[in-house]
Protein backbone atom coordinates (compact mmCIF):
# COMPACT_ATOMS: atom_id res chain seq x y z
CA UNK A 1 0.00 0.00 0.00
CA UNK A 2 1.00 3.94 -1.13
CA UNK A 3 0.05 5.01 2.32
CA UNK A 4 0.89 4.85 6.24
CA UNK A 5 -2.95 4.76 6.54
CA UNK A 6 -4.59 1.49 7.33
CA UNK A 7 -7.72 0.50 6.80
CA UNK A 8 -9.79 -0.86 9.61
CA UNK A 9 -12.86 -2.80 10.08
CA UNK A 10 -14.26 -6.37 10.38
CA UNK A 11 -17.29 -5.41 8.39
CA UNK A 12 -18.23 -4.44 5.12
CA UNK A 13 -19.35 -1.00 6.84
CA UNK A 14 -16.63 -0.83 8.64
CA UNK A 15 -14.08 -1.38 6.11
CA UNK A 16 -15.80 1.41 4.07
CA UNK A 17 -16.49 3.90 7.07
CA UNK A 18 -12.39 3.50 7.87
CA UNK A 19 -11.37 4.13 4.02
CA UNK A 20 -13.38 6.75 3.72
CA UNK A 21 -12.01 8.62 6.51
CA UNK A 22 -8.97 8.53 5.26
CA UNK A 23 -10.03 10.28 2.01
CA UNK A 24 -11.55 12.83 3.92
CA UNK A 25 -8.38 13.53 6.43
CA UNK A 26 -6.02 13.72 3.09
CA UNK A 27 -3.86 10.26 4.53
CA UNK A 28 -5.40 8.62 1.32
CA UNK A 29 -4.73 11.21 -0.85
CA UNK A 30 -6.20 11.04 -4.83
CA UNK A 31 -4.86 8.38 -6.75
CA UNK A 32 -3.81 6.27 -3.88
CA UNK A 33 -3.99 2.31 -4.36
CA UNK A 34 -6.25 0.49 -1.98
CA UNK A 35 -4.71 -2.89 -0.96
CA UNK A 36 -5.79 -5.68 -3.10
CA UNK A 37 -9.12 -7.43 -2.08
CA UNK A 38 -7.58 -10.78 -0.75
CA UNK A 39 -4.32 -8.33 0.65
CA UNK A 40 -6.67 -6.39 2.96
CA UNK A 41 -8.82 -9.47 3.78
CA UNK A 42 -5.57 -11.36 4.88
CA UNK A 43 -4.77 -7.84 7.43
CA UNK A 44 -8.08 -7.84 8.68
CA UNK A 45 -9.12 -11.34 9.04
CA UNK A 46 -12.32 -11.01 6.43
CA UNK A 47 -13.38 -12.80 3.71
CA UNK A 48 -12.59 -11.19 0.40
CA UNK A 49 -16.27 -11.19 -0.30
CA UNK A 50 -16.81 -8.38 2.70
CA UNK A 51 -14.18 -6.21 1.19
CA UNK A 52 -15.07 -6.42 -1.87
CA UNK A 53 -18.54 -5.25 -0.35
CA UNK A 54 -16.64 -2.20 0.81
CA UNK A 55 -14.94 -1.23 -2.14
CA UNK A 56 -17.88 -1.55 -4.25
CA UNK A 57 -19.87 0.58 -1.97
CA UNK A 58 -16.98 3.13 -1.91
CA UNK A 59 -17.19 3.16 -5.80
CA UNK A 60 -20.66 3.67 -5.24
CA UNK A 61 -20.17 6.85 -3.56
CA UNK A 62 -17.52 8.40 -5.68
CA UNK A 63 -14.90 7.97 -3.76
CA UNK A 64 -12.75 5.12 -5.54
CA UNK A 65 -12.54 3.85 -8.77
CA UNK A 66 -11.22 0.78 -10.22
CA UNK A 67 -8.84 0.50 -13.07
CA UNK A 68 -8.51 -2.67 -14.46
CA UNK A 69 -5.30 -4.40 -13.43
CA UNK A 70 -4.25 -1.26 -12.21
CA UNK A 71 -6.33 -1.51 -9.05
CA UNK A 72 -8.85 0.24 -6.93
CA UNK A 73 -7.30 4.05 -5.96
CA UNK A 74 -8.50 7.09 -4.81
CA UNK A 75 -11.02 8.77 -7.29
CA UNK A 76 -9.37 12.04 -8.63
CA UNK A 77 -12.45 14.54 -6.99
CA UNK A 78 -13.38 12.00 -4.11
CA UNK A 79 -16.92 12.60 -2.84
CA UNK A 80 -15.67 13.03 0.34
CA UNK A 81 -13.18 16.09 -0.48
CA UNK A 82 -13.80 18.15 -3.32
CA UNK A 83 -10.39 18.43 -5.69
CA UNK A 84 -9.33 22.07 -4.71
CA UNK A 85 -6.78 23.93 -7.08
CA UNK A 86 -3.24 24.48 -5.75
CA UNK A 87 -2.78 27.40 -3.11
CA UNK A 88 -1.19 30.80 -4.93
CA UNK A 89 1.99 31.00 -3.99
CA UNK A 90 3.14 34.59 -2.50
CA UNK A 91 4.36 37.16 -4.70
CA UNK A 92 2.79 35.26 -8.23
CA UNK A 93 -0.18 36.90 -10.18
CA UNK A 94 -3.00 34.65 -10.12
CA UNK A 95 -4.49 33.95 -13.47
CA UNK A 96 -5.92 30.18 -12.10
CA UNK A 97 -8.99 31.32 -10.53
CA UNK A 98 -11.62 32.10 -13.36
CA UNK A 99 -12.97 34.80 -11.40
CA UNK A 100 -14.38 38.02 -12.93
CA UNK A 101 -11.97 41.39 -12.01
CA UNK A 102 -14.12 42.82 -8.67
CA UNK A 103 -13.41 46.33 -10.12
CA UNK A 104 -16.22 46.06 -12.79
CA UNK A 105 -19.14 44.07 -10.30
CA UNK A 106 -21.80 45.95 -8.70
CA UNK A 107 -21.82 47.21 -5.72
CA UNK A 108 -25.50 46.14 -3.30
CA UNK A 109 -28.82 47.78 -4.83
CA UNK A 110 -31.47 47.91 -2.42
CA UNK A 111 -34.31 45.97 -2.58
CA UNK A 112 -36.93 47.04 -4.86
CA UNK A 113 -39.85 45.66 -4.00
CA UNK A 114 -42.17 45.43 -1.00
CA UNK A 115 -41.00 44.52 2.37
CA UNK A 116 -41.13 40.61 3.26
CA UNK A 117 -43.84 39.54 4.70
CA UNK A 118 -44.84 36.05 6.58
CA UNK A 119 -45.60 34.19 3.20
CA UNK A 120 -45.90 30.74 2.21
CA UNK A 121 -42.44 30.71 0.76
CA UNK A 122 -42.88 26.91 -0.20
CA UNK A 123 -46.21 28.12 -2.16
CA UNK A 124 -44.67 30.67 -3.70
CA UNK A 125 -40.88 30.08 -4.14
CA UNK A 126 -39.94 32.30 -6.91
CA UNK A 127 -40.88 36.35 -7.12
CA UNK A 128 -43.08 36.98 -9.87
CA UNK A 129 -41.75 39.98 -10.55
CA UNK A 130 -37.69 37.89 -10.88
CA UNK A 131 -39.62 35.32 -13.04
CA UNK A 132 -40.53 37.92 -15.54
CA UNK A 133 -37.21 40.13 -15.63
CA UNK A 134 -35.43 36.27 -16.16
CA UNK A 135 -38.37 35.85 -19.02
CA UNK A 136 -37.64 39.42 -20.32
CA UNK A 137 -33.81 38.35 -20.47
CA UNK A 138 -33.89 34.79 -21.98
CA UNK A 139 -37.00 35.15 -24.48
CA UNK A 140 -34.97 37.62 -26.73
CA UNK A 141 -32.30 35.04 -27.08
CA UNK A 142 -34.70 32.43 -28.27
CA UNK A 143 -35.29 30.45 -25.36
CA UNK A 144 -38.88 29.60 -24.21
CA UNK A 145 -39.00 30.46 -20.67
CA UNK A 146 -42.87 29.49 -20.40
CA UNK A 147 -41.33 26.89 -17.42
CA UNK A 148 -39.03 28.90 -14.96
CA UNK A 149 -37.05 27.61 -12.08
CA UNK A 150 -34.36 28.90 -9.39
CA UNK A 151 -31.88 27.43 -7.71
CA UNK A 152 -28.77 28.03 -5.52
CA UNK A 153 -25.76 28.35 -8.35
CA UNK A 154 -25.30 26.27 -11.50
CA UNK A 155 -23.86 23.58 -10.14
CA UNK A 156 -26.76 23.07 -7.12
CA UNK A 157 -29.11 23.17 -10.03
CA UNK A 158 -27.27 20.78 -12.67
CA UNK A 159 -26.51 18.91 -9.73
CA UNK A 160 -30.10 18.16 -8.66
CA UNK A 161 -30.92 17.60 -12.09
CA UNK A 162 -28.57 15.05 -12.49
CA UNK A 163 -29.43 13.36 -9.07
CA UNK A 164 -33.52 12.89 -10.10
CA UNK A 165 -32.60 11.86 -13.93
CA UNK A 166 -29.64 9.26 -13.77
CA UNK A 167 -28.94 6.83 -11.73
CA UNK A 168 -24.75 5.52 -10.64
CA UNK A 169 -23.32 3.90 -13.21
CA UNK A 170 -25.31 6.41 -15.82
CA UNK A 171 -22.91 7.68 -18.89
CA UNK A 172 -23.06 11.70 -19.19
CA UNK A 173 -21.30 13.25 -22.14
CA UNK A 174 -19.02 16.29 -21.03
CA UNK A 175 -17.26 18.28 -22.93
CA UNK A 176 -13.15 17.44 -23.11
CA UNK A 177 -11.31 19.87 -21.41
CA UNK A 178 -14.56 20.77 -19.90
CA UNK A 179 -15.24 22.57 -16.55
CA UNK A 180 -13.26 21.07 -13.46
CA UNK A 181 -16.11 21.42 -11.32
CA UNK A 182 -18.47 19.73 -13.18
CA UNK A 183 -16.29 16.93 -13.71
CA UNK A 184 -15.87 16.57 -9.83
CA UNK A 185 -19.78 16.03 -9.45
CA UNK A 186 -20.44 13.43 -12.08
CA UNK A 187 -17.43 11.40 -10.05
CA UNK A 188 -19.56 12.62 -6.72
CA UNK A 189 -22.58 11.39 -8.31
CA UNK A 190 -20.91 8.59 -9.30
CA UNK A 191 -21.62 9.04 -12.92
CA UNK A 192 -19.18 8.22 -16.12
CA UNK A 193 -18.05 11.23 -17.81
CA UNK A 194 -17.79 10.50 -22.03
CA UNK A 195 -15.64 12.98 -23.48
CA UNK A 196 -16.37 15.04 -26.16
CA UNK A 197 -14.20 16.96 -27.85
CA UNK A 198 -14.38 20.52 -28.44
CA UNK A 199 -13.06 23.30 -30.28
CA UNK A 200 -14.08 27.04 -31.53
CA UNK A 201 -17.23 26.31 -32.11
CA UNK A 202 -18.14 24.00 -28.88
CA UNK A 203 -18.66 20.52 -28.77
CA UNK A 204 -17.80 18.36 -32.15
CA UNK A 205 -20.19 17.04 -33.96
CA UNK A 206 -18.47 13.94 -34.49
CA UNK A 207 -17.32 13.32 -30.90
CA UNK A 208 -21.05 14.00 -29.86
CA UNK A 209 -22.53 11.42 -32.52
CA UNK A 210 -19.77 8.77 -31.09
CA UNK A 211 -21.12 9.64 -26.96
CA UNK A 212 -24.99 8.66 -28.03
CA UNK A 213 -23.55 5.67 -29.80
CA UNK A 214 -22.14 4.91 -26.28
CA UNK A 215 -25.38 5.07 -24.83
CA UNK A 216 -24.88 8.65 -23.08
CA UNK A 217 -28.46 9.20 -21.02
CA UNK A 218 -27.29 13.43 -20.21
CA UNK A 219 -25.59 15.93 -22.70
CA UNK A 220 -23.77 18.56 -20.76
CA UNK A 221 -22.36 21.81 -22.62
CA UNK A 222 -21.60 25.26 -22.85
CA UNK A 223 -23.00 27.11 -25.80
CA UNK A 224 -20.95 30.01 -25.25
CA UNK A 225 -17.66 30.77 -22.93
CA UNK A 226 -16.41 27.08 -22.94
CA UNK A 227 -14.75 26.75 -19.75
CA UNK A 228 -11.55 26.15 -20.13
CA UNK A 229 -11.37 26.61 -24.74
CA UNK A 230 -13.79 29.40 -24.90
CA UNK A 231 -15.85 28.29 -28.02
CA UNK A 232 -19.09 29.63 -28.80
CA UNK A 233 -22.24 27.54 -30.74
CA UNK A 234 -22.53 29.19 -34.01
CA UNK A 235 -25.76 28.56 -36.15
CA UNK A 236 -24.53 26.05 -37.99
CA UNK A 237 -23.12 24.14 -35.33
CA UNK A 238 -25.95 24.22 -32.82
CA UNK A 239 -28.27 23.05 -35.98
CA UNK A 240 -25.84 20.26 -36.32
CA UNK A 241 -25.58 19.20 -33.01
CA UNK A 242 -29.75 19.75 -32.69
CA UNK A 243 -30.02 17.12 -36.07
CA UNK A 244 -27.70 14.40 -33.68
CA UNK A 245 -29.92 14.94 -30.55
CA UNK A 246 -33.40 14.67 -32.14
CA UNK A 247 -33.02 11.29 -32.75
CA UNK A 248 -32.51 10.52 -29.21
CA UNK A 249 -35.42 11.63 -27.77
CA UNK A 250 -34.86 10.13 -24.20
CA UNK A 251 -31.63 12.34 -23.52
CA UNK A 252 -31.54 15.30 -21.13
CA UNK A 253 -29.80 18.10 -22.95
CA UNK A 254 -28.67 20.55 -19.95
CA UNK A 255 -27.21 24.12 -21.53
CA UNK A 256 -25.32 25.78 -18.87
CA UNK A 257 -24.98 29.74 -20.24
CA UNK A 258 -22.58 30.20 -17.32
CA UNK A 259 -20.77 33.55 -18.39
CA UNK A 260 -24.18 35.09 -20.63
CA UNK A 261 -23.98 39.02 -20.63
CA UNK A 262 -20.05 38.81 -20.21
CA UNK A 263 -19.15 35.91 -22.78
CA UNK A 264 -18.24 38.14 -25.24
CA UNK A 265 -20.31 36.11 -28.44
CA UNK A 266 -24.39 35.48 -29.15
CA UNK A 267 -26.06 33.14 -28.08
CA UNK A 268 -27.27 29.61 -30.66
CA UNK A 269 -28.88 28.14 -27.90
CA UNK A 270 -30.13 24.58 -28.63
CA UNK A 271 -33.61 25.41 -26.72
CA UNK A 272 -35.09 26.94 -29.35
CA UNK A 273 -34.33 23.39 -31.38
CA UNK A 274 -37.70 22.33 -30.18
CA UNK A 275 -35.47 18.94 -28.60
CA UNK A 276 -38.17 16.95 -26.20
CA UNK A 277 -35.57 17.56 -23.02
CA UNK A 278 -33.79 20.01 -22.03
CA UNK A 279 -32.70 22.46 -19.85
CA UNK A 280 -30.88 25.71 -20.15
CA UNK A 281 -29.34 27.48 -16.95
CA UNK A 282 -27.78 30.83 -16.52
CA UNK A 283 -26.10 32.21 -13.58
CA UNK A 284 -25.21 35.81 -12.67
CA UNK A 285 -21.51 35.12 -10.97
CA UNK A 286 -19.65 36.49 -13.99
CA UNK A 287 -21.56 39.77 -13.94
CA UNK A 288 -23.03 40.45 -10.34
CA UNK A 289 -20.78 38.26 -8.15
CA UNK A 290 -19.76 34.27 -6.90
CA UNK A 291 -21.16 35.15 -3.37
CA UNK A 292 -24.80 35.90 -5.15
CA UNK A 293 -25.38 31.53 -5.17
CA UNK A 294 -28.36 31.87 -7.32
CA UNK A 295 -28.96 30.38 -11.02
CA UNK A 296 -32.27 30.82 -13.20
CA UNK A 297 -33.68 28.18 -15.97
CA UNK A 298 -36.02 27.42 -18.15
CA UNK A 299 -36.33 23.89 -19.88
CA UNK A 300 -39.20 21.22 -20.51
CA UNK A 301 -41.99 21.11 -18.35
CA UNK A 302 -41.32 17.60 -17.27
CA UNK A 303 -37.61 18.25 -16.46
CA UNK A 304 -38.84 21.54 -14.27
CA UNK A 305 -41.49 19.79 -12.26
CA UNK A 306 -39.09 16.82 -11.43
CA UNK A 307 -36.36 19.61 -10.75
CA UNK A 308 -38.49 22.04 -8.61
CA UNK A 309 -40.13 18.67 -6.73
CA UNK A 310 -37.00 17.54 -5.62
CA UNK A 311 -35.55 21.43 -4.40
CA UNK A 312 -39.16 21.06 -2.69
CA UNK A 313 -37.74 18.40 -0.45
CA UNK A 314 -34.27 19.55 0.13
CA UNK A 315 -33.84 23.20 0.45
CA UNK A 316 -37.54 24.22 -0.76
CA UNK A 317 -36.77 27.89 -1.96
CA UNK A 318 -34.14 30.13 -3.04
CA UNK A 319 -34.02 33.27 -0.15
CA UNK A 320 -36.48 35.95 -0.93
CA UNK A 321 -34.31 38.00 0.55
CA UNK A 322 -31.77 37.11 -2.23
CA UNK A 323 -34.31 37.49 -5.25
CA UNK A 324 -35.00 40.74 -3.82
CA UNK A 325 -31.53 41.72 -3.87
CA UNK A 326 -31.32 40.05 -7.57
CA UNK A 327 -34.00 42.13 -9.06
CA UNK A 328 -32.95 44.73 -7.93
CA UNK A 329 -29.49 44.70 -9.56
CA UNK A 330 -30.91 42.93 -12.71
CA UNK A 331 -33.52 46.44 -13.21
CA UNK A 332 -30.45 48.92 -12.13
CA UNK A 333 -29.87 50.90 -15.50
CA UNK A 334 -26.48 51.34 -14.03
CA UNK A 335 -25.89 47.96 -13.33
CA UNK A 336 -26.65 47.16 -16.70
CA UNK A 337 -24.53 49.93 -17.87
CA UNK A 338 -21.52 48.20 -16.14
CA UNK A 339 -22.28 44.84 -16.69
CA UNK A 340 -22.41 46.10 -20.62
CA UNK A 341 -18.88 47.53 -20.40
CA UNK A 342 -17.75 44.45 -18.30
CA UNK A 343 -18.55 42.04 -21.24
CA UNK A 344 -16.85 44.54 -23.59
CA UNK A 345 -13.78 44.85 -21.27
CA UNK A 346 -13.28 41.29 -21.07
CA UNK A 347 -13.39 40.72 -24.83
CA UNK A 348 -10.71 43.53 -24.80
CA UNK A 349 -8.52 41.95 -22.58
CA UNK A 350 -9.02 38.57 -23.79
CA UNK A 351 -8.11 38.86 -27.29
CA UNK A 352 -5.26 40.98 -26.36
CA UNK A 353 -3.66 37.91 -24.85
CA UNK A 354 -4.32 35.73 -27.84
CA UNK A 355 -2.94 38.55 -29.84
CA UNK A 356 0.43 38.61 -28.22
CA UNK A 357 0.96 34.95 -27.97
CA UNK A 358 0.25 34.51 -31.31
CA UNK A 359 2.73 37.08 -32.85
CA UNK A 360 5.11 35.25 -30.93
CA UNK A 361 4.00 31.89 -32.39
CA UNK A 362 2.34 30.30 -29.60
CA UNK A 363 -0.78 28.36 -30.40
CA UNK A 364 -3.43 29.57 -28.13
CA UNK A 365 -8.05 29.57 -28.21
CA UNK A 366 -10.46 31.72 -26.79
CA UNK A 367 -13.01 32.72 -28.62
CA UNK A 368 -15.29 33.83 -25.86
CA UNK A 369 -15.60 34.26 -22.23
CA UNK A 370 -12.62 34.74 -19.72
CA UNK A 371 -10.02 32.32 -20.30
CA UNK A 372 -7.37 31.37 -22.96
CA UNK A 373 -6.78 28.01 -23.69
CA UNK A 374 -2.61 27.55 -24.33
CA UNK A 375 -1.36 23.75 -25.69
CA UNK A 376 1.49 22.33 -24.19
CA UNK A 377 3.87 19.55 -24.04
CA UNK A 378 4.55 19.48 -20.17
CA UNK A 379 1.94 21.04 -18.06
CA UNK A 380 4.25 21.04 -15.07
CA UNK A 381 6.85 22.75 -16.88
CA UNK A 382 5.01 25.44 -18.44
CA UNK A 383 3.43 26.42 -14.48
CA UNK A 384 6.31 26.10 -12.70
CA UNK A 385 8.49 28.20 -15.53
CA UNK A 386 5.77 31.28 -15.43
CA UNK A 387 5.46 30.67 -11.79
CA UNK A 388 9.32 31.61 -11.82
CA UNK A 389 8.36 34.49 -13.78
CA UNK A 390 5.55 36.08 -11.26
CA UNK A 391 2.30 34.16 -13.11
CA UNK A 392 0.39 31.56 -11.44
CA UNK A 393 -1.97 29.71 -14.22
CA UNK A 394 -3.93 26.75 -13.93
CA UNK A 395 -2.45 23.51 -15.10
CA UNK A 396 -4.87 21.44 -17.78
CA UNK A 397 -5.12 18.07 -15.88
CA UNK A 398 -7.99 19.46 -13.86
CA UNK A 399 -10.01 20.44 -16.85
CA UNK A 400 -9.19 16.96 -19.68
CA UNK A 401 -10.66 13.54 -19.81
CA UNK A 402 -8.71 12.33 -22.73
CA UNK A 403 -8.24 15.36 -24.54
CA UNK A 404 -4.12 16.66 -25.03
CA UNK A 405 -2.22 18.88 -22.23
CA UNK A 406 -2.22 22.42 -21.99
CA UNK A 407 -3.15 25.15 -19.28
CA UNK A 408 -5.69 27.63 -18.76
CA UNK A 409 -4.82 31.86 -18.38
CA UNK A 410 -7.28 33.41 -16.79
CA UNK A 411 -8.06 37.08 -18.73
CA UNK A 412 -10.66 39.15 -16.80
CA UNK A 413 -7.91 41.36 -14.79
CA UNK A 414 -5.46 40.94 -17.15
CA UNK A 415 -4.33 44.44 -18.70
CA UNK A 416 -3.49 44.52 -22.35
CA UNK A 417 -0.31 45.81 -21.21
CA UNK A 418 0.16 42.76 -18.79
CA UNK A 419 -0.69 40.52 -21.67
CA UNK A 420 2.73 41.79 -23.70
CA UNK A 421 4.67 40.80 -20.56
CA UNK A 422 3.18 37.36 -20.12
CA UNK A 423 3.26 36.65 -23.40
CA UNK A 424 6.78 37.04 -23.57
CA UNK A 425 7.48 35.70 -20.51
CA UNK A 426 5.49 32.17 -21.84
CA UNK A 427 7.93 32.51 -24.56
CA UNK A 428 10.56 32.54 -22.37
CA UNK A 429 9.63 29.66 -20.90
CA UNK A 430 8.99 27.39 -23.86
CA UNK A 431 12.43 28.42 -24.77
CA UNK A 432 13.85 27.73 -21.34
CA UNK A 433 11.60 23.97 -22.20
CA UNK A 434 13.49 23.29 -25.45
CA UNK A 435 13.89 19.88 -24.81
CA UNK A 436 10.58 18.95 -23.58
CA UNK A 437 8.92 21.04 -26.20
CA UNK A 438 11.10 19.63 -29.39
CA UNK A 439 12.19 23.50 -30.15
Amino acid sequence: MASQYAISGTTAKGIAASAERGVAEGALGPGTALPPVRRLAEELGVSPGTVATAYKELRRRGIVVTRGRGGTVVAPAPAVASRRPPRVPEGVRDLAGGHPDPALLPGPVPPGGPALDARSHRATPRLARLEQVVRELLEPDGVPAAHVSFAHGALDLIGRLLSVELRPGDAVAMEDPGYHHLLDLLTALGLRAVPVAVDDEGMRPDALRAALRAGVRCVVCSPRAQNPRGGHFSAARRDALADLLRAHADVLVVENDHASAVAGAPLHTLAAAGLPRWVHVRTVSKFLGADLRWAAAAGDPVTQARHDGRMLLTSGWVSHLLQEVLHGLLTDDGTRALVARAGETYTLRRTALLRELGTRGIEAYGASGMNVWVPVRDESAVVNGLRSYGWWVAAGARFRLSSPAGVRISTAALEPADAVRLASDFAAVLGESEATYGG
